[in-house]
């Protein structure tokens, strides 16, 4: 509001309808704000004009700025094999392998505890996951033997992966989960070593890989839908976009009906 009145230097209570599309088209086309920072100049304008002045424009809906909608990054199933076999040290492959093979989220992955585990069922106990919501996603068995072979290293009695500190000394004790920054750390500088030059690769890129591959595998979307938590299949439909599965046979079946006109 405040860039708004010194734009036009006058109240504005005295601003016109199109004087406010035109402040929107400026900021857009001429200073060539981001589609974030127009989303909050517009948002902030719009609580103004309706909450303090009580006016109700039609123009206000028509400025609203458009989310941009970009595809994340995703790894092949040799690249995440390549990636992981760089990660040091042990403790960050636990953890990166666990994030990627059960499609967890960060902080998700951080905070496993042991009672989350259930080893009969080959299932992980998710609590306190986006939006609240518990959910429990299949441990694969290689997984679960890591996560086994990991914990004797620390044998801490709540967490999986506890801040082990200096030495490692810490392990059996702590109260914390390791750090964000050192698994990050981890992952970028494997990524250097793998020769992977993608952009935007993050921790959450396994998560995004995990629903790919499976997806590409044949897994039913409602599944992959269940596993990464989300509350709404269009969600999870973004992978679709993310995998060239099945479009061979479309290819197949496009050249043979083409080729009889």
């Amino acid at each position: 509001m405040r860039k708004l009145v010194v734009h036009y230097d006058k109240s504005p209570d005295l601003l016109t309808e199109d004087e406010l599309l035109d402040y929107f088209i400026i900021r857009q086309d001429v200073t060539a704000w981001a589609p974030a920072t127009m989303r909050i100049c517009y948002s902030g304008i719009k609580f103004f004009f309706k909450n303090v002045l009580r006016r109700e424009w039609h123009l206000l809906a028509l400025a609203q700025a458009r989310r941009e909608r970009r595809l994340p990054a995703v790894l092949s199933r040799e690249e995440v094999k390549r990636l992981l076999a760089h990660v040091q040290p042990f403790h960050n492959y636990a953890y990166l392998m666990t994030v990627y093979s059960c499609g967890l989220r960060l902080q998700e992955g951080l905070f496993l505890e042991v009672s989350d585990i259930d080893g009969q069922r080959k299932m992980i106990h998710v609590h306190r996951g986006k939006g609240a919501k518990d959910r429990y996603v299949p441990l694969p068995e290689s997984t679960y033997a890591l996560l086994r072979r990991y914990w004797t290293t620390h044998r801490n009695k709540r967490l999986i992966f506890p801040a082990v500190g200096r030495g490692g000394l810490n392990g059996p004790t702590s109260e914390v989960p390791m750090s964000i920054e050192g698994v990050q750390g981890s992952l970028r500088r494997a990524k250097v070593i793998a020769g992977i030059n993608k952009k935007g690769v993050s921790v959450h890129t396994l998560r995004h890989s995990y629903a790919t591959h499976l997806l590409e595998a044949g897994v039913n979307l409602r599944v992959i839908q269940k596993n990464l938590g989300h509350a709404n299949i269009e969600t999870t439909m973004i992978y679709l976009h993310l995998t060239n599965a099945g479009m061979e046979d479309a290819y197949r079946i496009i050249n043979s009906v083409m080729q009889e006109v």
